[in-house]
């Protein structure tokens, strides 16, 4: 069936550009309640602005996810200004393209920061509360980066693969409870994370998905019985990764040569 979004509470980090803008908007449109979290408020207040039209009470807060420690009060506060949540989604991320060589442990502990700490933090401020109730929807918002390996991409990777692992427990340790989690895996989407400064340029260069079809399709997936979603439909990918692992490493290995 369907999921209803109609009166729903939905939180979503990273709502000031992107797949995270464009789920508020469409959120909003179909008569949800959108709460909108990222770090630039100049962005967040166009995009409240878009959501306000169709869903008044929606609203904003102005949070960095690499704050971790700031995250439990962001999650009470956005609680009690919502009236609740019903659904949260976990979608802020940041990249960091670099080859492992260059790389310094700094950077790749901001990346984990905000990839999964943010996520597994808020994820646990909101869960007691959901239990309580008997209700709820998480969902993490990770990517085909989280089950292969990309080129230079180690720190990323590293940070997805950790939200995928921590949403399959997750999945397995909630099940039952009236809680339940979706795994969403994007493939290239066309945001601004292909354009962040301080990253070395993507070797990837084929087509990208607008961020509006991924959009829609975690809006459906809030209505499937299935965990994990790929948007689009990559899975092949990852199957024949795992069918053959060294393979994919020596292939990937020589499209860092090129």
């Amino acid at each position: 069936m369907p999921y209803s979004v109609v009166g729903k509470r939905v939180l979503i980090t990273g709502a000031s550009s992107g797949l995270g803008a464009a789920l508020a908007q469409q959120l909003a449109a179909d008569g949800a309640v959108v709460g909108l979290v990222a770090r630039r408020r100049e962005r967040l207040d166009a995009v409240l602005a878009v959501c306000r039209r169709s869903s008044p009470d929606s609203q904003m807060w102005v949070a960095d996810m690499a704050d971790t420690a700031a995250l439990d009060a962001l999650a009470v506060a956005a609680w009690e200004g919502l009236g609740g949540i019903d659904v949260l989604v976990n979608n802020a991320a940041i990249p960091k393209r670099r080859a492992i060589s260059e790389l310094d442990p700094a950077a790749v502990e901001a990346v984990m920061g905000v990839n999964f700490v943010a996520p597994m933090r808020l994820a646990l401020a909101v869960l007691p509360r959901m239990l309580g109730r008997g209700d709820g929807v998480i969902v993490n918002v990770a990517s085909m980066g989280g089950r292969l390996g990309i080129v230079h991409e180690a720190a990323y990777c590293a940070s997805k693969f950790a939200l995928c692992g921590w949403s399959e427990v997750m999945a397995i340790d909630l099940h039952g409870t009236g809680v339940s989690v979706k795994l969403i895996e994007p493939g290239p989407v066309d945001t601004e994370i292909w354009e962040r400064p301080d990253n070395d340029d993507p070797l990837y260069d084929g087509p990208k998905v607008p961020a509006e079809e991924v959009a829609a399709g975690i809006i459906a997936a809030l209505g499937s019985d299935r965990f994990e979603h790929y948007l689009p439909d990559m899975k092949v990918v990852v199957d024949a990764k795992n069918a053959d692992v060294d393979a994919y490493l020596a292939g990937a290995a020589a499209m860092a040569r090129r």
